[in-house]
């Protein structure tokens, strides 16, 4: 015979499995459209000139994880003539962030890959009207060559700066209803000898090249909300 508590345990499972039904994210919000990140970002701009790479921290072969993970990416050298100054840019566009499929983290990456990290500190890109980009900045170490680095990640119009905070936002943006798209952009260069590590080239260099795309177009790279915010800029 069934009892009375049974009853009313079983009532309430079956209540919580119907709000997870109803709380899981349904609608798709894709701030790159149907556009191709080598469309959006500039090829050359101001003193900058690119030529397209492999990037060897970025495997993104069919049936690997990063495959998974990203549908575009985007590896260039950007070169400055006079200075001899060279940039590594990388950018690993995601259609889905789901709880399965979400952006790989540089601090995570890096030592992947052999690397040590002796610097890794919260930093901001600059843009016009007094609005930034929330990045990282890290330093990466390895037997045969340093690293800087620096980096930001956008889900939708959220710009985690670390795991834990990516993981908030990801509750943040299913409570919505929404499956975002997202998108990694990293830069790096062989570290200088300089007092910053050549991070504030790495970052001027960030924001020259945002600025350098078309102001309909910026929402894919920052967020529609701060792309809005520079449109009176041009």
């Amino acid at each position: 015979m069934t009892s009375r508590r049974s009853v009313i345990i079983g009532g309430a499972c079956l209540a919580a499995a119907a709000a997870g039904v109803a709380a899981k994210p349904r609608r798709r919000v894709a701030l790159i459209g149907s556009d191709q990140l080598q469309d959006i970002v500039p090829e050359a701009f101001g003193s900058w000139r690119s030529r397209e790479v492999n990037d060897p921290l970025a495997l993104n072969e069919e049936g690997t994880l990063a495959g998974r993970l990203y549908n575009q990416l985007l590896t260039r050298i950007y070169s400055q003539s006079e200075t001899g100054v060279e940039i590594m840019l990388l950018m690993a566009y995601g259609a889905e962030q789901t709880n399965d499929l979400q952006l790989h983290r540089p601090e995570v990456c890096y030592p992947a890959f052999g690397f040590t990290l002796t610097r890794n500190e919260i930093s901001a890109v600059p843009l016009p009207r007094g609005a930034s980009v929330p990045a990282r900045q890290l330093l990466a170490v390895a037997s045969d060559r340093s690293e800087s680095v620096l980096y930001w990640s956008r889900m939708g119009e959220f710009m985690p700066l670390d795991g834990p905070e990516q993981r908030i936002d990801r509750v943040k943006i299913a409570v919505q209803g929404v499956i975002p798209d997202g998108l990694l952009a990293r830069f790096s260069m062989m570290t200088p000898t300089s007092s910053d590590h050549g991070w504030s080239v790495i970052r001027q260099f960030a924001s020259d090249l945002v600025m350098a795309a078309a102001p309909k177009k910026r929402g894919a790279l920052i967020g529609a909300e701060r792309a809005l915010a520079l449109a009176a800029v041009g």
